[in-house]
């Protein structure tokens, strides 16, 4: 016998009351949030500490997959899943996940998941068990292992970078909307052998740089042309590009002989670090029909995503273009200072429209606002999470400063010029913390010393700089 179907209360004078007015609005629905849960189900997939796979991700892309699109180096998607002549981490995370490429390369679900999963395999390879998996401080060199640098250096560069962000943390806009975060954190990182690395952020190599604030990390021979500038070739011209990568990304696929291209100079996002890696006497393979009568530039980031333009890299590269333009006579015009997309038969769209042009030449030529001052600050040079707790005058010359970051209870010490600003001239920043020790930057230096930096959290510690003939010594100080 068939039931009886029951007539809907609703059904009035023969018409249905919708649905909707019965039960009323959904209860504060939680709002959408793709991008996070793909980040959380893949971390718990592959047994990935969540916050660090988040981190890395931004590291490399700002958490923008750029609709499929390759970067400069061949990687692809939110978590840069790199396919090139050198590197197929792309199809590597395709044999491991099942995905296909297409997937991988524009699905950013897919693309996290496949970032897991090669992740997880690098610990494997090292052999982190489930216990030390759950530890993200174990998880360094799978980390470096991921960058796929070309040398220890930039590998302990990269790993680094995502530490420090782990340390400040991240709270990132996504293309869509969607504001991804990761809170801040203490992690003590096991770099393994990639301690004895040469740490770019903090050597320097005077003798091999043309401007005394740059770290030197050489692209590989076959990407540049060995050259006789500026008496074989005038160098009247300067260009900007943007890297469509990572800063550490960058200077590896420098030293990739596949890469076949190369630039005097590249600039962090995060702080303005610079890394020098052609001499300016030589032709790096930047700019095509301008390579010889050039300096080029990258800056960290990708053109359509204005995040990476910081007023850090602003700042930084500006003094680098002053430096460049004084040595040369190069006039502080957008005639002579130009935009990749400015030469000849180029087919490069870079910097591309969210550079900011009216700021950056603002920079370049001092009028800024801010008179003949130091582009620079000591909360620039020591990075993002460094907060100033003391400093000393140096006279006339400069100020030294000491600063603390409570995320990670790393003490900081930068010595900031206030005069011959653009010169060279000898200029010191150390510190020491008890029962270590002392680490000193001493050198040329155009607008800084430092950044020292050193773990510090509980202990007392000496710090002090030098600029012009004025010298600051602190006693062993701020304690815990």
């Amino acid at each position: 016998m068939k039931a009886r179907l029951r007539r809907p209360a609703a059904l009035l004078a023969g018409s249905l009351i919708p649905l909707s007015l019965l039960i009323g609005p959904p209860a504060s629905a939680a709002p959408a949030a793709p991008l996070a849960d793909a980040f959380t189900r893949a971390a718990a997939t592959y047994e990935v500490p969540r916050d660090l796979l988040v981190t890395l991700a931004y590291a490399e892309t700002h958490l923008d997959g750029h609709d499929g699109a390759p970067s400069a180096s061949g990687g692809y998607g939110v978590m840069h899943l790199v396919s090139n002549p050198t590197t197929h981490t792309l199809e590597q995370a395709a044999k491991l996940t099942g995905q296909p490429l297409p997937a991988l390369k524009a699905d950013d679900a897919a693309n996290i998941t496949g970032g897991a999963a090669v992740l997880r395999a690098h610990a494997d390879a090292l052999g982190l068990d489930a216990t030390a998996r759950k530890d993200a401080g174990k998880w360094y060199t799978a980390v470096a292992e991921y960058g796929n640098a070309s040398s220890p250096e930039v590998a302990r560069l990269y790993a680094d970078t995502v530490y420090d962000l782990l340390a400040t943390g991240v709270r990132a806009a996504t293309p869509d909307g969607e504001t991804v975060t990761v809170t801040a954190q203490a992690v003590q990182p096991d770099r393994g052998d990639y301690a004895k690395a040469r740490d770019l952020d903090r050597t320097f190599a005077a003798a091999a740089v043309d401007y005394p604030s740059a770290h030197w990390a050489p692209a590989n021979s076959g990407n540049y042309a060995v050259s006789s500038r500026p008496s074989g070739d005038v160098i009247d011209r300067i260009v900007i590009h943007v890297t469509q990568g990572s800063y550490a990304g960058t200077i590896s696929w420098f030293q990739n002989p596949a890469a076949q291209v190369s630039a005097h100079y590249v600039v962090r996002s995060s702080d303005g670090d610079v890394t020098q890696m052609v001499r300016e006497k030589n032709r790096a393979f930047h700019a095509g029909s301008f390579n010889r009568r050039s300096v080029g530039i990258e800056h960290e980031g990708y053109v359509d995503n204005a995040s990476w333009f910081t007023d850090a890299m602003y700042r930084s590269s500006a003094a680098l273009t002053r430096n460049i333009a004084d040595r040369y006579g190069i006039p502080k015009d957008r005639a002579h200072i130009v935009g990749h997309h400015q030469v000849p038969g180029t087919d490069h769209t870079d910097p591309g429209p969210n550079w900011n042009w009216t700021k950056y030449m603002q920079f370049v030529t001092g009028n800024s606002g801010g008179g003949g001052t130091n582009p620079h600050t000591a909360q620039s040079v020591c990075g993002s999470g460094y907060t100033v707790i003391d400093s000393a005058a140096l006279g006339t010359a400069g100020t030294a400063y000491l600063l603390y970051n409570n995320a990670n209870g790393n003490n900081c010490v930068a010595t900031i010029k206030k005069s011959s600003l653009g010169t060279a001239t000898a200029t010191t920043a150390y510190l020491e913390v008890q029962g270590k020790t002392r680490i000193t930057d001493s050198g040329s230096f155009t607008y800084y010393a430092g950044p020292v930096r050193a773990a510090a959290a509980g202990k007392c510690v000496k710090w002090g700089g030098k600029a012009g003939s004025s010298t600051y010594n602190s006693p062993f100080e701020h304690c815990g």
